[in-house]
């Protein structure tokens, strides 16, 4: 009987626990639920001999607070809609991108293959971004408690459906979608007397006792729970495919008000510690079978077909606030019903 050593047990034990030779090259993802499935992350690893660790999140709010911290240096790559990535720009959060490093932009549509037409992703020349999926942000109600479809944003406020509404969890969203309901011109942009009507009209929708969620999952879980009418679904398609897989009763419409609607992107942080991979992962996800997996699983649309996004001339394309901070100080006191407005007028943006 051969004897092993004390050292050759010691190396064995050593082997089996330690890491992969590839586990130093790492790549960090910061992302949506439905954007970095795990079958797409494994065969990415595969292709690449690479690790890739992704942490979620389910508000703009969250990216924001993770992102703005240390300049983002501890993420390669995220996800953001295009009114909020002029912030990340502005605060020398997000790298330059070159199109000739992301080859499969050349198989998107024309409409965000032009990346010099798509507001918010280029400053002073420069892109930071890539589309990847989009969507309107409508009103998906229970059709048992309706007896014809709601038809406007102002149904959230009605007396009879008070306990029965849900809403998402997210400053930015939520100034935008009331003032459309005040008939306000660009919900973007709030002087003092638009921010003051458009915070007491929100206190009003808090008296409405809605309930509250992040992310889609937690929106499908809360609206069947509670038997809800009405929520302003966030997510758009994604919220409503999953409703209907579940066999839920429910409809779906886009207000006469408009819907806002959200492009998400790619963006690459100053601080990645592989730039060139994180770029091999934009492209990955711009692959035919990646994106249309992304519409089969999530119901949302893809950059690379044609979608059926309802009703187009209603759609109104999120752009940058006026103030991003002072609507998610508004909305925390909102959110917990004791929300005053000041009589400063609202500061401009710095990015």
């Amino acid at each position: 009987m051969k004897v092993i050593s004390r050292a050759s047990v010691l190396l064995i034990i050593a082997m089996m626990f330690a890491p992969p030779l590839w586990a130093g090259e790492v790549l960090r993802i910061l992302t949506w639920h439905g954007y970095a499935d795990p079958d797409w992350v494994a065969e990415f690893e595969r292709e690449h001999d690479v690790s890739v660790e992704v942490s979620f999140v389910e508000s703009d709010d969250e990216l924001w607070e993770k992102l703005s911290k240390n300049h983002g240096e501890n993420y390669d790559i995220f996800a953001a809609n295009t009114a909020e990535l002029q912030r990340y720009i502005g605060q020398n959060i997000v790298a330059v991108l070159k199109k000739n490093q992301i080859p499969n932009t050349k198989n998107q549509l024309p409409r965000f293959r032009d990346t010099d037409e798509i507001p918010g992703i280029n400053r002073n020349g420069n892109l930071y971004a890539i589309p990847f999926t989009y969507s309107e942000m409508g009103l998906i109600y229970d059709k048992k408690q309706f007896k014809s479809p709601p038809t406007s944003m102002d149904a959230l406020w009605l007396p009879q459906y008070k306990g029965k509404i849900i809403l998402y969890d997210g400053s930015n969203h939520n100034f935008s979608l009331t003032a459309l309901t005040l008939n306000i011109e660009n919900p973007f942009q709030l002087s003092r007397e638009q921010m003051n009507k458009t915070v007491a009209k929100l206190l009003a929708l808090r008296e409405q006792a809605p309930l509250f969620y992040t992310s889609p999952e937690e929106s499908v879980r809360t609206f069947l729970k509670n038997k809800a009418a009405l929520m302003f679904a966030n997510y758009g398609n994604q919220q409503l495919k999953q409703l209907q897989s579940l066999d839920a009763d429910i409809g779906y419409i886009i207000p006469k008000e408009g819907a806002l609607a959200w492009l998400d992107c790619w963006a690459i942080t100053v601080g990645a510690k592989n730039k060139t991979l994180a770029e091999k992962w934009i492209n990955f996800t711009l692959e035919k079978s990646i994106s249309t997996a992304l519409t089969r699983r999530q119901g949302l649309p893809n950059t690379l077909n044609p979608s059926n996004l309802q009703d187009k001339d209603k759609i109104i394309w999120l752009e940058p606030s006026e103030n991003f901070a002072l609507r998610t100080q508004y909305w925390d006191r909102i959110r917990a019903g004791k929300a005053r407005t000041s009589n400063k007028r609202p500061v401009k943006p710095t990015a």
